[in-house]
């Protein structure tokens, strides 16, 4: 058979093209047999030399570039006018193996087919190998983001909290078992006085309509009485001591009650707040208030209780000498996992931690980072950890790529170790660069089972400290574990170790806006998750995790795409989800 040079190397340079699923060997294989066609062939108005050099060129081509997968039957290819392949969107393979780093806001998904409502979308996960979750939310270590309140109210919703480290082991094992011996979603902060203190104004009293009164003057005592606003404003004499006209003994429940029993007494009893003790001290106080303002709230999903019915609770610490210490106390508090706090987790110091966490508390599940490469991960991973923190230098108020020029993008980070980690059954934690819900599905479909979360949470009523206002605007102060402020505390072990003669801040100081309850908000925030997961075609974590690794096709953002993706085109505008 004889045909022309050109018709061959173009039937021949089509048929090598529309093969998308040529690898190393084949790649050769073709090569040599076009080469023995070519021979074969008589070819009279061009030189067959040629050919093979045009066949050199493209096979060689292919040979160094085999990655591209064979187009399945639902990756949305189609043939062109030319018979070529029209790629819609690139697997996850491809995109992030390219050297490129990327953020949430660098990529997007393609959606997928919807055959579920958005209510079916189950978002149960797993912490650690054997931590489980009704939601995928972890609130971060940050001492302006997780102690004790915050912790009952993201175990509340169905998350976790991890208390920081940047206090005294004493301090942190105190908040812990403040936050496990909780039964209502929130934590009061009753004004106490003992019964020889007077209330000398208003402002004693706070938001509250009442003042504890207890034999020390502090919650850690017993409970002798209580007064009331109402009873105090009929005084003429605003200086008597309060045991002259407090309410002795007054109506109070076990601590044991949940917020449904404290609600229906206080409903019965007809009182406007009663206070929960345990062995005679004070362990919350509940208002009428209270309960409208939770009732006022969406519907709560399945709370992280542990085997005891208590709130799940974490607790960080270094990888010091110290810190074995700390991890005692923690231990015996309660805590329900240990997160091993460092911005850079793969050092020796981590890994002989990890073993003598393992060793000395095995019932106990140790999460090691932060890491956020496949190399970082499997030294944690073969040191014993239970689960692996993703992230480093992500976080808003994280300055380590800058200062340091070491990190990854965070979209990146979470594909490549979540890549590895699955294989180890070990759950990846997204740490860092959470934003928005949309963020919250990418770090999720990429891989991780959970995300831990800063910012989004600091300007919370559940996170430590007040609010300040600031030109008309509600704030809270917020700031990086590596920032001065915060290492001057103590959280320098975390950023320098034990020796460094000289801090440098990988961190800053700024405030977020006042976001309200994380009772009211977290529960909207899953429901747009949900959401995103319908739009993928997903109704599960694991669901998501399967479409990643086959049919989901993604593709990245331009800068153009990213501003026609967002809010544009307006002269103002509210920005507000729920």
């Amino acid at each position: 058979m004889s045909f022309s040079s050109k018709s061959f190397v173009l039937v021949t340079y089509f048929y090598l093209i529309s093969r998308e699923n040529v690898n190393r060997s084949y790649g050769v294989a073709a090569r040599v047999h076009c080469k023995t066609v070519v021979a074969k062939t008589r070819c009279p108005d061009l030189d067959s030399s040629l050919h093979l050099y045009i066949l050199d060129c493209f096979c060689i081509s292919l040979i160094k570039n085999p990655s591209l997968p064979p187009p399945s039957a639902t990756s949305g290819a189609v043939g062109g006018m030319d018979g070529a392949p029209i790629e819609d969107g690139f697997p996850a393979v491809k995109l992030f193996n390219q050297g490129y780093s990327y953020t949430y806001d660098d990529v997007i998904f393609h959606p997928g087919y919807i055959d579920f409502p958005a209510d079916a979308v189950q978002l149960g996960t797993k912490l650690s190998r054997n931590v489980h979750l009704s939601i995928p939310c972890v609130a971060s270590p940050m001492d302006t983001v997780t102690e004790s309140a915050m912790a009952v109210a993201m175990a509340t919703v169905g998350g976790v909290g991890i208390i920081h480290s940047n206090n005294s082991a004493a301090e942190q094992a105190a908040l812990v078992r403040s936050a496990k011996s909780r039964r209502v979603p929130f934590v009061s902060d009753p004004v106490v006085k003992s019964a020889f203190d007077s209330v000398d104004s208003v402002s004693d009293f706070g938001s509250a309509p009442y003042v504890l009164v207890t034999e020390s003057g502090t919650a850690k005592s017993k409970m002798l009485g209580v007064v009331l606003r109402s009873d105090w404003e009929k005084l003429s004499d605003k200086g008597v001591k309060v045991c002259e006209y407090m309410v002795s003994s007054p109506e109070s429940v076990p601590a044991s009650y949940d917020f449904e029993q404290v609600a229906g007494y206080l409903a019965a009893k007809k009182l406007s707040f009663v206070p929960l003790v345990r062995d005679d001290e004070v362990v919350d106080v509940v208002t009428t208030a209270d309960v409208e303002r939770i009732r006022g709230f969406p519907k709560l999903g399945m709370p992280s209780l542990d085997a005891k019915g208590e709130f799940l609770v974490g607790a960080a610490i270094g990888t010091r000498e110290s810190d074995k210490e700390r991890l005692e106390h923690l231990v015996k508090a309660g805590a329900n996992v240990i997160v091993l706090d460092s911005s850079q987790g793969n050092s020796i110091y981590q890994i002989e931690m990890t073993k003598y966490a393992k060793k000395m508390f095995p019932e106990v599940d140790v999460i090691g980072g932060n890491v956020v490469t496949i190399r970082q991960a499997q030294n944690l991973i073969q040191a014993g950890v239970d689960g692996l923190r993703v992230g480093m230098g992500s976080g808003s108020i994280c300055t380590t790529q800058e200062v340091c020029a070491v990190g990854r993008g965070q979209a990146t980070a979470v594909y490549k170790v979540s890549s590895i980690a699955e294989r180890s059954g070990v759950p990846v934690i997204a740490d860092g660069g959470i934003s928005n819900s949309g963020h919250i599905v990418k770090a999720l479909t990429l891989g991780a089972s959970t995300v831990m979360m800063g910012s989004f949470l600091a300007g919370s009523s559940e996170a430590p400290g007040a609010y300040e206002n600031k030109n008309g605007l509600k704030i809270k102060k917020y700031r990086g574990m590596g920032s001065l402020e915060a290492m001057t505390k103590g959280s320098d072990a975390r950023y320098l170790g034990d020796t460094a003669k000289l801090k440098i801040a990988q961190g800053v100081v700024g405030a977020v806006a006042d976001k309200g309850s994380v009772l009211k908000f977290i529960p909207y925030t899953m429901q747009a998750v949900k959401q995103g997961f319908q739009d993928l075609g997903a109704s599960s974590l694991q669901s998501a995790h399967d479409l990643l690794r086959s049919e989901l096709r993604l593709e990245v953002r331009t800068g153009a795409a990213q501003v026609e993706g967002g809010v544009h085109g307006l002269v103002s505008h509210e920005k507000k989800y729920f």
